[in-house]
């Protein structure tokens, strides 16, 4: 099928989890004549999510549309759907590989957040989890970027913060 005349449907589904959800709504999804072109899951507390940017003639995605709801009631699942475009592949000049290890406090994500919007870099995938530690360790900061002058002036400014760690 050209992309022209494909459609696109991004779906969340949010429930408890248990054995076996992701093959249901999978073979759900399949079953409609829809493909998965991206997707996320995450365990957050005894909740799973479970993110997909699904892809379809115009039948398979008014299909999924109108069959995921009772899917989803019958599963026990929080089901949102949203029509969407393909997004065409970008050069992300700006995109960096960005670890960062911090003692947990409030306003932390807050705060790297801020600092991603004021350097003007899109925030493509976020993942944060507490661990316990020690409250004495430093920040470290670890990035992966192609070389660029902005990652480089970043890297001074984050140099005098903390002890940061470049590959490049």
């Amino acid at each position: 099928m050209t992309a022209s005349l494909q459609h696109y449907l991004v779906i969340t589904a949010l429930g408890a989890d248990r054995p076996g959800i992701v093959n249901t709504i999978t073979r759900h999804v399949s079953s409609c004549g829809c493909n998965i072109e991206d997707s996320r899951l995450a365990m957050l507390g005894d909740e799973f999510t479970f993110i997909m940017l699904l892809s379809g003639s115009w039948n398979a995605i008014n299909l999924i549309e109108s069959t995921l709801p009772l899917k989803g009631a019958e599963l026990d699942l929080l089901i949102v759907m949203k029509r969407t475009t393909a997004r065409p592949p970008q050069a992300m000049q700006n995109t960096v590989w960005v670890q960062v290890e911090v003692p947990d406090s409030p306003h932390i994500i807050e705060r790297f957040t801020a600092l991603c919007d004021t350097w003007k870099m899109n925030i493509a995938e976020l993942v944060s989890r507490t661990q316990p530690g020690a409250n004495d360790e430093s920040a470290q900061l670890l990035f992966k970027s192609p070389p660029t002058a902005r990652l480089r002036k970043m890297h001074q400014i984050s140099n005098k913060r903390s002890k940061p760690y470049v590959q490049n």
